[in-house]
């Protein structure tokens, strides 16, 4: 079974509302204000053109600050070594380490990640956590100029990796990007809580290949 990771609200916590009220506080006085401006960030072809290679990170603040009327200083203070303050979350990270362990012990378990993510922000974190370099393999956006839900992004992890379909599960938080995956014929587990996931995933398993999933430890 390969079982193939998303990483940003999946293994890593990526808030945009928090992000933006913590650096961008004046533009967006409420909740619903940060919400809206994140959206407006990073949902966004000055983003996404970052997010797959094909912008710099300073071409992509300059667009933003031109677009939205922002300062550019805060911009930077908040993109800049993002990938290094970006935080695991306990309870999935958890989880992979238990499938290493089990993929270790002989268990016919690959495990992969597939991940919208400048190529600046993915090697800080495969520098910064060692259970990066744990995986089987994997395909950053960053690296491939692709993007999900496009789905040669897709392609490349299933040809680089020889991954049969049929025995691909993929875990994403994003409905569109699971949608793309099982249009492509992989399995699918739509993550909109973290804390669940062992229990989701766990059907998808050799029957011999054991979670946790009581009391899970979430980091905000």
């Amino acid at each position: 079974m390969n079982v193939v990771f998303d990483l940003g609200a999946v293994l890593f916590a990526w808030e945009p509302t928090r992000l933006v009220q913590a650096h961008l506080a004046p533009h967006a006085p409420t909740e619903a204000a940060a919400a809206a401006l994140g959206r407006a960030l990073f949902h966004h072809d000055d983003w996404t053109s970052f997010d797959c290679g094909t912008r710099t990170l300073d071409d992509a603040i300059a667009r933003m600050s031109a677009r939205l009327s922002l300062p550019a200083e805060p911009l930077h203070a908040m993109l800049d070594s993002l990938g290094e303050r970006l935080a695991p979350i306990d309870v999935t990270v958890g989880m992979l380490e238990e499938l290493m362990a089990h993929r270790e012990a002989g268990q016919p378990l690959r495990l992969y990640y597939l991940s919208n993510m400048p190529a600046p922000y993915a090697r800080a974190i495969e520098h910064r956590h060692a259970f990066m370099r744990r995986f089987d393999g994997g395909v950053f956006s960053g690296d491939v100029k692709f993007l999900k839900p496009d789905r040669e992004i897709y392609e490349v992890l299933a040809m680089r990796y020889a991954l049969d379909a049929a025995q691909t599960v993929f875990i994403d938080d994003s409905a569109a990007n699971v949608e793309a995956a099982r249009a492509f014929g992989w399995q699918a587990i739509h993550c909109t809580a973290p804390a669940t996931l062992p229990s989701q995933l766990a059907r998808y398993l050799p029957v011999s290949t054991t979670l946790s999933v009581s009391n899970p430890r979430l980091r905000a």
